[in-house]
């Protein structure tokens, strides 16, 4: 569908005298309601301001392009204003935004990326924007569009090919939202092939799915690949080309300088089963400790759907059960009522999956699809305790108990699997070609899983030990100080958020649960509960110190938060451990100290707000959660620096 197709000259207001952001939408939802696309006005202007709530949709260069999906939208469109002078949009460069459109879009389906992508391309046209602002009435403003479009987008005629110099490229933009930066890395790469005088196709990743994707038959005719990414894109089909891989960034200020490059025969062949990447912009190297953080991205972002699908559930459980009566029953607490039992080990199932999932795509985005099985094998063994000796005895893959390495022995098998099977790579090089189907299929997940297998048998024994002396250590602790012990609990489940610290304390929780002291597991909690809240807090009032896409997660921290989802902290720690993991300790104990300070007690040994209603002094309980949220909210605020704002 056509920009012009949706955009009515009735929805065009030129030389609007809005003051302000404010006013500036009100007008655009205004032009909306008038012809006829909404059917709640209201409503549509609260998911409008929702979104800005995000980040704003200000685009920089006078553009701001404010977006949403809602059930309000009775047909899809857009509007439009321009305003001489500008208002202030909060846009990233500072300047004032004078071109204003706005897309009503219905939640079905992906029609305001679409639209929003051609508008990116378009408006990167400063001849373009010039001519908008000038346009004198609604239909010369259409007019302007129309033309800009066909040129770009022609519906029948094909394509007009751009003199070949004797190179056929393709490129691939991604940026990690698939929003913006994709389509901008797309039409700068298109406008500076076209200006050199050389053919291009581009396939642009975004949220909404892959676009103009790339055929087996273009990738076999092509001269060479150049990959603009900021995350993981498929790569195995480029195998045997030249290609260039570079930041999106790259790909939107120096497209000219990446197509030189590629002219000039400074692009190593891509293999997909290379021990290292050689295909890298040497310009844009990155440092260790990025690769390592990418890795680690690359399994948070695949496990945290178990996380919270399951995690959500298991809380769901508790619920039901104390809805039920079945609050004080004890160990089966969660899954006493049927139905409670349902949804409990459906969450269960789903959170068993979370530690090799991480483990598993770690491991792939080191090695490619070949590091998937062993990563997930060893994040397995490490969620389950394996040792050599626990199979030796029980050979029924029943793990020890005290030898359980969890989170971080599943952080440890994704690294070391990936390092393997680049290993395993480098190592059967020598083979020839005609074996090279056997390889992937047969020779590395043999090895790879055997060693990584080999590897966390001998590691979990150890993350054992450093468990049963944290156990002891907390044990000695309670002993002398029922105030400490609660701040020292609190604190660790902040520590390593589903870590070894944040899991030895809760292991000692619940088994202190079992002996009576139940105020234990009461400190155990409400720690485990705050860091994820601080962080919403933080992502809701202190925008500045987060990007636009910590601020677009931030809110579903809340609900985790409450349900006592400690993960979903963890890319937020992994992105600034330094001040976000102290920041979460000190909220963490503050609310363990007030919980102490309070005498409360929690019977369940999960389920978060939930269990609530089965806390001993529950008000002292909640006024625990507000102290330490808060106290974490106030540390970020004092430790984070500002973020520079960007457009997303």
């Amino acid at each position: 569908m056509r920009i012009i197709d949706l955009l009515k000259k009735e929805a065009i207001s030129l030389n609007s005298p809005a003051n302000s952001k404010d006013e500036a939408i009100e007008t655009l939802i205004g032009l909306h309601d008038a012809v006829g696309n909404l059917s709640d006005k209201d409503a549509y202007k609260a998911a409008i301001l929702a979104r800005e709530g995000q980040g704003s949709t200000a685009i920089g260069e006078g553009i701001a392009v404010p977006h949403a999906k809602s059930d309000s939208v009775k047909t899809p469109g857009l509007s439009a204003i321009t305003v001489p002078g500008g208002v202030d949009y909060n846009a990233p460069d500072g300047k004032p935004s004078d071109i204003l459109f706005m897309i009503a879009a219905p939640l079905d389906g992906d029609l305001h990326l679409e639209i929003l992508s051609r508008l990116m391309v378009l408006l990167m046209d400063p001849d373009f924007c010039a001519k908008l602002r000038a346009a004198q009435t609604p239909e010369e403003y259409l007019s302007i569009i129309d033309a800009a479009e066909a040129a770009k987008y022609p519906d029948e005629a094909p394509k007009k090919e751009v003199k070949d110099a004797g190179y056929k490229i393709l490129a691939v933009t991604a940026c990690p939202t698939g929003i913006a930066h994709t389509y901008m890395a797309a039409e700068a790469l298109q406008q500076a092939a076209e200006k050199m005088g050389i053919s291009i196709k581009v396939e642009t990743d975004g949220s909404g799915g892959a676009k103009n994707v790339l055929t087996k038959k273009e990738i076999a005719d092509c001269d060479a690949i150049i990959c603009a990414v900021d995350r993981n894109v498929e790569m195995a089909r480029f195998d045997g080309k030249p290609v260039l891989k570079t930041s999106v960034t790259s790909g939107i200020n120096k497209p000219e300088e990446l197509i030189q490059k590629v002219l000039d025969g400074k692009v190593p062949v891509y293999h997909a089963d290379a021990a290292a990447d050689d295909a890298d912009d040497s310009a844009e190297k990155e440092s260790f400790g990025r690769k390592v953080y990418k890795h680690l991205m690359n399994g948070v972002s695949h496990m945290l759907p178990f996380v919270v699908g399951g995690g959500v559930l298991i809380a769901l459980g508790f619920l039901i059960d104390t809805i039920a009566g079945n609050a004080n029953v004890g160990g089966t607490f969660g899954f006493t009522h049927p139905v409670a039992a349902t949804v409990f080990w459906i969450g269960k199932a789903a959170f068993a999956f979370m530690l090799p999932i991480l483990a598993g795509y770690i491991s792939m985005s080191i090695a490619d699809r070949p590091g998937l099985l062993p990563g997930i094998v060893g994040g397995y063994i490490a969620a389950n305790g394996f040792t050599f000796k626990s199979l030796i005895d029980n050979k029924n893959l029943v793990g020890d108990g005290g030898a359980v390495s969890g989170f971080l022995g599943a952080l440890f098998a994704g690294f070391i699997a990936g390092l393997l099977m680049l290993v395993l790579k480098k190592a059967f090089e020598w083979m020839p070609k005609s074996m090279d189907g056997i390889k992937p299929v047969f020779i590395y997940p043999l090895l790879g899983t055997l060693l990584i297998g080999l590897v966390m048998l001998l590691v979990n024994p150890v993350v054992g030990l450093l468990n049963n002396g944290l156990s002891t250590f907390l044990t000695n602790l309670g002993d002398s100080s029922k105030l400490v012990l609660c701040i020292v609990l609190a604190a660790m489940m902040a520590i390593d958020m589903g870590g070894p610290f944040n899991k030895a304390a809760y292991v000692f929780g619940t088994a202190a649960i079992a002996d009576g002291n139940t105020w234990i597991m009461a400190a155990v909690m409400i720690g485990g509960m705050v860091p994820p809240i601080a962080i919403a807090l933080s992502t809701t009032f202190n925008k500045s110190k987060w990007t636009a896409q910590e601020r677009k997660n931030g809110p579903v921290n809340y609900l985790m938060g409450l349900c006592f989802i400690t993960e979903g902290a963890i890319p937020y720690a992994a992105a600034d451990p330094l001040r976000v993991i102290p920041s979460c300790m000190v909220g963490a104990g503050v609310a363990g100290a007030v919980s102490s300070l309070f005498a409360c007690a929690c019977p369940a040994p999960h389920g978060g707000i939930f269990t609530f209603a089965v806390v001993e002094n529950p008000l002292g309980y909640i006024a625990a959660l507000i102290a330490g949220s808060i106290a974490g909210a106030l540390m970020l605020a004092l430790l984070k620096k500002n973020k520079e704002k960007k457009s997303a």
